[in-house]
């Protein structure tokens, strides 16, 4: 994910920057800058040798596990993922109140985090179309 941010004054940058940086750091993530010039490109090509899997080691998984625990599991992380993406629209509109703004770079378009909703950015972030 990218998180760009911009001020009109300059001033509060650092400030946000720390804040947002203290968010993450809280859900044991790191925060690593980037140009802008690689920020706006869009996102990286991806390498074919991460996607591979073994495939006795995913039947192995789809036989040991029941539908019912993938379910619960599934559930359980969106839930969290729901409630990191709150956190972070509600600390982007704590920004906007210092003249900060968070723009979420994602398929060649630049799109305001405090405008979003929770789910709307997990859709984002899945890559589906948040606005369906």
């Amino acid at each position: 994910m990218i998180i760009q941010l911009g001020s009109t004054n300059g001033q509060n940058i650092q400030t946000a920057k720390d804040s947002l940086e203290t968010l993450t750091h809280s859900w044991g993530h790191e925060i690593t800058e980037t140009a802008a010039e690689a920020a706006s490109a869009g996102r990286t090509t991806h390498n074919d040798s991460d996607k591979a899997a073994d495939p006795v080691s995913v039947a192995a998984l789809v036989l040991s596990i029941p539908s019912a625990s993938l379910a619960v599991l599934d559930l359980a992380d969106r839930i969290h993922k729901r409630r990191r993406a709150k956190d972070l629209i509600d600390h982007a509109q704590h920004m906007a109140t210092q003249q900060v703004t968070a723009h979420l770079i994602a398929d060649d378009r630049a799109i305001e985090l405090r405008t979003l909703t929770a789910d709307q950015l997990l859709d984002l972030l899945a890559g589906e179309d948040p606005d369906n």
